[in-house]
């Protein structure tokens, strides 16, 4: 397994520590109070300002993602790890249009989900409000930084940023374009917190001594860190521990549209969450359709591990293990089974998967509707790439994360799912009698 690793750089006085986790927490409640009664003009200008400073700041983005970048490769950090930690241009870009876009989505907060009036006259309504204070706990990845902020700002919410020490200088640059947009709306500057210091013991304080301050807390990054945050974490979590995510070929798939649909999957990026770690193929069309898209998958090169039907195909292929089938490889790799029928697929998925991202490719409507049924994933495709499994794919403008949970948010969590509602009840004087 592939896992991130935070590296501290830097270490302070448990009680100074202890001390400056409290402080961030206070702000963060006192900035969260004034974003509940802003206005969605004020937090929108905050949000089209920040995507200014981002543009304007665009070269010193570029000098702070290269100290990070030529840290961590002299740290040994490879591949999709070190893809994640790098910024260029049109990724600074699609920053920009990311908060942009959260910018010109409808506010959230105080819309009226429901309302009805009781027979004894109480009117009530149920009403969009903000979760209070996120904690987000994140590695490698500098664009969560802009992701998260402006998510929760747009959703009413403050946020308290820890980012790894291998992306601390790109985060910092970020984040002072984040507060240059407060600023120009008149917000509050602790609505959009960032850690500063890399001590490991910071994320400790967010997990089990922040109860007071933060409602809820969203890792992202490695294994090892999400397995943290979900075992030690006395607030609730909103995310996914890996993402092993399958891709099914039945009978009636359309052979050029799963050979398309499978190397997307596998190798449009190796490193995310969304990226497809085995194919299953229906045993009724493997005749036709196992040796083509093995064989597309290594030219491309991918390794490629195979039960006893795959390894025929190929001597390239390797024998896949038991192990095999429950990795998250977050490479160029990919486990290849042959299955008996879509209730098959659906068995293996059920053993093997971690209830993320799943797709079937076929043009039979019946089989489809069943796959999408019975799957018991946060997201379930037909005749489409698992690499859609972002929250700005789904119209969304960014996530903070994907969740695997079921309470609460399930899937890319948006501005949306960053939300909770309390009840309103109008009277005009009722009492309740026994």
């Amino acid at each position: 397994m592939t896992t991130e690793v935070i590296e501290a750089d830097d270490s302070v006085p448990q009680q100074t520590l202890a001390e400056l986790m409290q402080a961030t927490g206070r702000a963060a409640v006192a900035a969260a109070q004034v974003l509940a009664q802003a206005s969605s003009t004020q937090k929108d200008r905050a949000l089209r300002a920040a995507a200014t400073a981002i543009r304007r700041g665009r070269s010193d983005l570029i000098v702070a993602n290269s100290r990070d970048v030529e840290a961590a490769t002299r740290k040994g950090l490879r591949g999709a790890l070190l893809e994640r930690l790098q910024l260029s241009d049109a990724s600074i870009e699609s920053m920009a249009l990311g908060i942009e876009a959260i910018a010109a989505f409808p506010d959230p907060i105080g819309t009226v989900l429901a309302e009805w009036t009781r027979p004894n006259g109480l009117r009530i309504q149920r009403v969009r409000v903000p979760l209070g204070v996120v904690g987000m706990i994140y590695e490698s990845r500098p664009n969560v930084t802009a992701d998260a902020g402006a998510l929760c700002l747009k959703s009413g919410n403050a946020v308290i940023l820890r980012g790894g020490s291998e992306s601390q200088h790109s985060n910092r640059a970020i984040h002072a374009c984040l507060i240059e947009g407060l600023s120009a709306a008149a917000l509050p500057v602790t609505a959009i917190q960032l850690i500063g210091t890399t001590d490991r013991a910071a994320v400790g304080h967010m997990l089990a001594n922040m109860t007071q301050f933060i409602d809820v807390l969203v890792p992202r990054g490695g294994k090892s860190l999400v397995a943290r945050v979900l075992q030690e974490a006395r607030v609730p979590v909103i995310g996914h521990l890996e993402g092993n995510c399958h891709v099914y070929v039945d009978r009636d798939a359309d052979l050029d549209m799963a050979r398309r649909i499978v190397l997307n999957a596998k190798l449009r990026r190796t490193g995310v969450c969304g990226a497809t770690e085995t194919l299953l193929v229906d045993r009724a069309c493997a005749a036709t359709h196992l040796a083509p898209i093995v064989s597309a998958l290594l030219e491309a090169g991918c390794e490629v591990r195979g039960d006893a039907a795959v390894q025929k195909l190929d001597p390239r292929v390797r024998p896949a293990v038991e192990e095999d089938w429950y990795t998250e490889f977050l490479d160029a790799i990919i486990a290849v089974k042959v299955v008996d029928g879509v209730d098959a697929a659906i068995a293996h998925i059920q053993k093997y998967g971690t209830a993320h991202t799943e797709s079937i490719v076929t043009a039979n409507e019946g089989v489809a509707q069943r796959f999408l049924s019975l799957v018991d994933s946060a997201i379930v495709l037909h005749n489409a790439s698992t690499q859609f499994a972002d929250g700005g794919e789904f119209g969304m403008g960014a996530e903070i994360g994907i969740s695997t949970e079921k309470f609460h948010a399930r899937g890319p969590v948006g501005i949306e799912q960053l939300t909770s509602y309390k009840y309103l009840v109008h009277g005009s004087g009722q009492i309740r009698t026994p």
